[in-house]
């Protein structure tokens, strides 16, 4: 299997999801901003955790307009799976993959620790590694990772099983208590927390581990 990690200016969780997925078995290829193409044979990209170009403007705007992002775009349309994590989160949001907006946290300050999310959904790539309902413990780092939509959207991604996780204890004031959101065809994920910092018993927990290690099994089952 073959992942490619993109890095922005900014990026502070590249690495951390690079090692996430070699752990579960991919190869994986690092690719900058400014590249106009992907690397070939690709089974899923990651967008990483940080603060692409400062946060300035919107959290992802200025990324989600970078050369690459019009190769990650294509290539989610084309039916690839696309993994956004924080920051990759607010970009995937940017480039239209999903809906809603990410804002300030309600409280109005910078949240790090780690949360309990309950899986909402368990019938995705990335997510069928974990019982229904199952609980888990993931850590957040964000200060605009309050996820908002209209009341429409928000009930066709109920409606629709698209929720994928949602907040046990809300941190950040998230409509719907919604912490990842899917895309219609479930290949792409969007989540504020970052399961690549939780899959390692030494660093914390391994409750992430199961997102990767199910991506792993789905595509080479595929």
């Amino acid at each position: 299997m073959r992942a490619a990690v993109v890095t922005f200016p900014g990026s502070n969780c590249d690495r951390d999801l690079a090692v996430a997925f070699e752990t579960a078995g991919f190869e994986v290829h690092r690719v900058w901003h400014r590249d106009t193409n992907l690397p070939d044979g690709l089974d899923v990209i990651g967008l990483p955790g940080g603060f692409s170009f400062g946060d300035y403007l919107r959290c992802g705007a200025i990324a989600a307009n970078a050369p690459i992002c019009r190769e990650v775009k294509a290539f989610a349309e084309r039916g690839g799976h696309v993994l956004g994590i924080c920051n990759g989160f607010q970009v995937l949001l940017e480039t239209g993959l999903l809906p809603g907006a990410l804002m300030r946290n309600a409280n109005l300050h910078f949240v790090c620790k780690p949360v309990g999310l309950r899986v909402e959904n368990n019938q995705s790539p990335y997510t069928s590694g974990y019982g229904g309902c199952a609980e888990i413990t993931i850590p957040i780092a964000h200060h605009d990772g309050n996820f908002q939509a209209d009341a429409e959207t928000i009930a066709r991604l109920d409606g629709d099983g698209r929720v994928a996780f949602r907040y046990i204890d809300n941190p950040n004031g998230s409509a719907g208590d919604i912490a990842g959101v899917l895309s219609a065809n479930r290949r792409v994920l969007g989540m504020m927390p970052h399961p690549e910092r939780a899959i390692d018993a030494m660093h914390g927990g391994t409750d992430g581990l199961a997102m990767f290690t199910a991506l792993t099994e789905t595509l080479v089952g595929a």
